[in-house]
């Protein structure tokens, strides 16, 4: 056979092995996009909620009982932390509430949490059958004592 022959003998095969091998490419360049971006996003959630947490430790004036102040320190939390959330199109919920310490029941502590329901609103759009791999919802926690001196 000359050379001429097999070319065109072969002339579809690259066709063809490109048909098969992009799609296995594909899905996993998709897996990498969208876990590094749940990734970022996960990451966000912690840092939004460790210094909302840390806006609970400023002092709020005009404060008249503790249940006030901690009621106050929670909504700040909760501001600062949505702050640092805006770019998740303000679909993280947060809640930010007096809990007790878990070490000393007699310490006040403040817990913030950060929930961004992934499911209902992905960041990256969804492929058929990879919603089964994704987590339905990014959760962040951060806790923090309270100075029991301090808290009026």
């Amino acid at each position: 056979m000359t050379r001429r022959t097999v070319r065109k003998t072969q002339r579809g095969n690259m066709a063809i092995e490109f048909s098969i091998v992009f799609p296995l490419f594909f899905v996993v360049f998709y897996a990498i996009v969208t876990y590094s971006i749940i990734f970022v996003a996960q990451q966000s959630l912690t840092l939004a909620a460790e210094e909302g947490a840390r806006a609970a430790l400023r002092f709020q004036a005009n404060a008249q009982t503790v249940d006030d102040a901690l009621a106050r320190r929670a909504t700040a939390a909760c501001e600062t932390a949505k702050n640092l959330t805006n770019w998740l199109a303000s679909a993280a919920q947060c809640s930010a509430a007096p809990a007790p310490c878990t070490y000393d029941a007699s310490l006040r502590c403040i817990q913030v949490t950060l929930n961004y329901g992934y499911a209902q609103r992905p960041l990256v759009p969804t492929l058929p059958l990879f919603g089964l791999a994704l987590p339905g919802s990014l959760i962040a926690r951060a806790m923090v004592q309270l100075d029991p001196d301090n808290v009026l």
